[in-house]
């Protein structure tokens, strides 16, 4: 009699285990969701604000109002010599599809190798001097 009890009770408190544990991961699936709604609420509002699109601009674009003067800051060590721009293309000697397979069939020109200077090494003084009579290891 108890087995047949246990047998008929087993399946239905499988079931009820399983959904428990289903409905469980939902609902802290759904606070994260909620959670992450207001953070782009939040953001949505950050956005839509002019003195945010003005910063925004001056930093990422490095736009000024008018009659503002822009200073760029170098510092020293910072420096950068100017990068070579790539030569022009050769003009057009034909239709587009004789440039297209001569351009495709020659191997590209080699870029010369830039010859930058490397950085200056810094000065680190000498050790001093042991003074006698200290002992040493």
């Amino acid at each position: 009699m108890i087995c047949a009890l246990a047998l008929t009770l087993a399946m239905p408190l499988r079931t009820y285990l399983t959904q428990r544990a289903e409905a469980d991961r939902l609902a802290s699936e759904q606070v994260a969701l909620e959670q992450q709604l207001d953070q782009l609420r939040r953001q949505k509002e950050q956005i839509e604000d002019p003195a945010w699109i003005a910063t925004q601009g001056r930093e990422r674009l490095g736009l000024v109002r008018p009659g503002e003067t822009p200073y760029k800051v170098q510092l020293p060590g910072d420096w950068q010599p100017p990068k070579k721009d790539a030569p022009p293309p050769p003009p057009s000697t034909g239709a587009w599809h004789s440039d297209l397979w001569q351009r495709l069939t020659e191997p590209a020109p080699v870029a010369e190798a830039e010859t930058e200077t490397p950085p200056e090494a810094p000065v680190v003084p000498a050790p001093a001097p042991e003074e006698p009579g200290v002992p040493t290891g």
